[in-house]
């Protein structure tokens, strides 16, 4: 990595290095099985001048996201998660027109359609805003910067809400992208961003989050740094229990924060418990790299036990969390047999690096396997409920993160 890609010092210590792995959510056909795969080095380091927590930008956006696996109207308990929030904020705020940036399948939109509300979604990946737009939600394929959010803005005004759930770790060019973002907001308006915490990250073992379409992780301290790139300023703050502990960001046009309020009582809140964990100091980070090295320990020691005892292990879920731990561990089929997901676009194919076949989850009953690994694990009560049928035959669930658990 040449240099901090946000203030530009080229002064990075690492944090943990998980080797080299393909593109997380590149799946592979049968076809592909004999032909080789990229790999791209998956080293967290952070920068000693911002302590922004990134990896090397070896993958281009356009690389992963003009056709994307991922759906997001897969997870049930996520699409509820998106209408509370759009029935909240619409009913606090009232704007006029609201873009989501990365709307992927139209998930959170479709509420604010259903409301009456102009919208429309901006996605890069042509197959999800398909299916967005077969639902009936407005959706533009492309990447946001500046030039995309002023031309937008001249099309159809200014926006009061701009949502930009789980990208704002997923976009290289941070300065740009926080621009476009500002270009496509009011000058009075409102900006919701949602994405990981580096504080969760780091106290509950995490690391699976860590893969190469997440480019930097941030603290509620980084990401005002990066806010403040691109005109944006930070109002307030929420810690929310999606993803295993994401942040709300809620930021607005530095003028209007400056014409208003100071931020408020929560920003200073978070800001106190970051510092008191130590992530504003490298050692704050020493000691991460062991607590994944035990993670991964666990893991292929239960598996291997597990098979040296006769005992069937499938999974449930392909997410990209997933196949960064199917990675770093070198699990293989000889130890998980296959894993099961809602998503059909990934039946019949195989995850990246460890080719481990991907099935439509009635396998799971068909099967009766002893225990299923739970990769998806912070969709926790959602799956539980889901899988409670494994009990019949006494099958069991196995939680790799935080720590090793297999569920009684």
């Amino acid at each position: 990595m040449k240099g901090c890609r946000l203030c530009g010092s080229s002064d990075l210590a690492s944090v943990v290095d998980l080797g080299a792995t393909p593109p997380c959510e590149l799946f592979l056909t049968e076809e592909q099985l004999d032909e080789p795969e990229l790999t791209y080095p998956l080293h967290l380091q952070i920068c000693t001048s911002c302590y922004l927590a990134q990896i090397p930008p070896l993958i281009r956006p356009e690389d992963t996201f003009t056709e994307y696996a991922y759906f997001s109207s897969y997870s049930t308990s996520w699409v509820e998660h998106a209408r509370q929030f759009a029935d909240a904020a619409l009913d606090r705020l009232a704007p006029e027109f609201v873009v989501e940036v990365a709307s992927n399948d139209g998930y959170l939109l479709q509420h604010v359609v259903a409301r009456g509300v102009r919208c429309l979604g901006v996605e890069p990946s042509a197959n999800v805003g398909q299916a967005a737009r077969d639902r009936g939600v407005p959706t533009r394929t492309a990447f946001l910067d500046p030039e995309t959010g002023a031309a937008i803005r001249a099309e159809h005004g200014p926006a009061g809400l701009v949502v930009a759930n789980n990208v704002y770790a997923h976009i290289p060019d941070i300065v740009g992208f926080t621009k476009g973002l500002r270009a496509l907001v009011a000058d009075d308006g409102w900006v919701s961003i949602e994405v990981q915490h580096l504080l969760t990250l780091m106290e509950l073992n995490q690391y699976d989050t860590i893969y190469h379409e997440h480019f930097q992780y941030y603290t509620v301290a980084s990401a005002m740094r990066a806010l403040a790139s691109g005109g944006l300023a930070l109002a307030d703050v929420e810690l929310l229990p999606t993803h295993g502990g994401s942040i709300r960001l809620w930021a607005r046009p530095v003028e209007a924060v400056e014409a208003a309020t100071e931020p408020s009582g929560r920003v200073a809140e978070v800001l106190d418990r970051e510092k008191n964990a130590g992530l504003a100091e490298l050692s704050g980070y020493a000691e991460f790299g062991e607590r994944v090295a035990k993670v991964r320990r666990d893991l292929l020691r239960f598996l291997i036990d597990a098979a040296d005892a006769g005992k069937t292990v499938v999974g449930y879920g392909a997410p990209g969390k997933g196949n960064t731990l199917l990675n770093h561990c070198g699990i293989r089929s000889d130890l998980l047999a296959y894993t099961v997901d809602r998503n059909p676009y990934k039946h019949g194919r195989f995850t990246p690096g460890t080719r481990i076949p991907v099935l439509p989850p009635s396998k799971i009953a068909e099967d009766r396997p002893d225990y299923v690994l739970v990769l998806p694990w912070n969709l926790r009560e959602e799956l539980i409920e889901q899988l409670s049928y494994v009990r019949e035959w006494g099958g069991r669930l196995v939680f790799p993160i935080p720590s090793l658990e297999v569920a009684p």
